[in-house]
């Protein structure tokens, strides 16, 4: 089967603070529909791996996914915690222990086990930095002969 990528444009003017940093609100706009992303797939009964640039992220993602909707708790674990099996939403930094059918991807490369996933699911920023970077993920993704879309990150109002 061939593994599916969709890449999410993020577009976040509205929620613009000009005194953030336009790399750490695009981290934290990432880890935000990251998670969205997360419920959705969790909702399709979908086992998820969130994969993390560094524990640091991780630990945000995982903050994140605990705070993220109060109606509809999404079960998740950092790696290493939880069941021994892991929740639906596992979140790490280190290459994933069991195999799921979903790979959210929230670093700078495409990891070398992500052949592994039959949907992944990755960003570009608004920042031209890495804005690139998610360009050299989508042209490495082709090469690897994923089929590869992109479409708007859809702006839920919180």
């Amino acid at each position: 089967m061939q593994t599916q990528v969709m890449f999410y444009l993020l577009n976040d003017e509205i929620s613009k603070d000009k005194n953030t940093a336009e790399t750490e609100q695009d981290t934290r706009s990432a880890i935000y529909h990251a998670c969205l992303q997360a419920s959705h797939f969790y909702r399709q009964n979908q086992r998820v791996y969130i994969y993390t640039q560094d524990k640091q992220h991780a630990e945000q993602v995982d903050e994140m996914l605990w705070a993220f909707d109060s109606d509809s708790f999404v079960p998740h674990n950092l790696v290493g915690e939880g069941p021994k099996s892991g929740a639906m939403v596992e979140i790490g930094y280190q290459p994933p222990q069991s195999r799921r059918p979903v790979l959210i991807n929230l670093t700078s490369t495409v990891p070398n086990f992500a052949n592994q996933y039959q949907f992944i699911v990755d960003f570009v920023p608004s920042d031209e930095t890495l804005k690139q970077q998610a360009r050299e993920r989508f042209k490495a993704c082709r090469q690897w002969g994923f089929s590869v879309d992109n479409q708007p990150a859809i702006e839920v109002e919180t």
